[in-house]
């Protein structure tokens, strides 16, 4: 089982093997946790997803699936991009959430990545709420058959690092 921890802060200030981006499908940027590692990261990660939408990425990352390019000017070696789902009220989505940490740590795994930061997937403009993606996301890494040794969970704010905390 993977060491956990939580930290409030900037994922992109990690120093890990790999950071875990939460992604769009288009895989070139956007808001929140991703424009702030593509930003950051430098056009070498935007460069490295063209690469992945010129080939078997065509149509876009599906939700629940996970990539790996390279981290860029992060201190990291990886960024691995997942898309989580968009909250739905009147719909079960929580498999996509849960698939997303499950193939971002298969990822991690096939990369030989001992150390991995998680941002909270789908808790920011994707509506997920914070206290149930904070709880889906801890029972799932607990779970996970990996070999990464410590998994990080990153946190932006106060409110985002109660609610995980209250799962360690």
């Amino acid at each position: 089982m993977s060491h956990l921890s939580f930290v409030q802060g900037d994922i992109t200030e990690q120093r890990v093997d790999a950071i875990v981006n939460a992604a769009n499908s288009s895989l070139l940027g956007g808001g929140g946790v991703d424009g702030a590692i593509h930003r950051k990261g430098g056009p070498e990660i935007l460069a490295a997803c063209r690469e992945l939408r010129a080939g078997h990425y065509g149509g876009g990352l599906p939700t629940g699936q996970a990539v790996a390019t390279t981290a860029g000017r992060l201190p990291a070696q990886w960024v691995i991009h997942t898309v989580g789902p968009v909250w739905q009220a009147r719909e079960d989505r929580s498999e996509l959430l849960v698939s997303c940490y499950r193939e971002s740590l298969r990822v991690a795994d096939e990369l030989g990545a001992a150390t991995v930061a998680f941002p909270a997937i789908s808790t920011g403009i994707y509506g997920w709420p914070m206290d149930d993606g904070a709880r889906l996301a801890v029972k799932t890494v607990r779970e996970a058959d990996t070999s990464v040794s410590e998994v990080r969970f990153v946190l932006f704010d106060a409110m985002a690092y109660a609610a995980f905390a209250a799962y360690q």
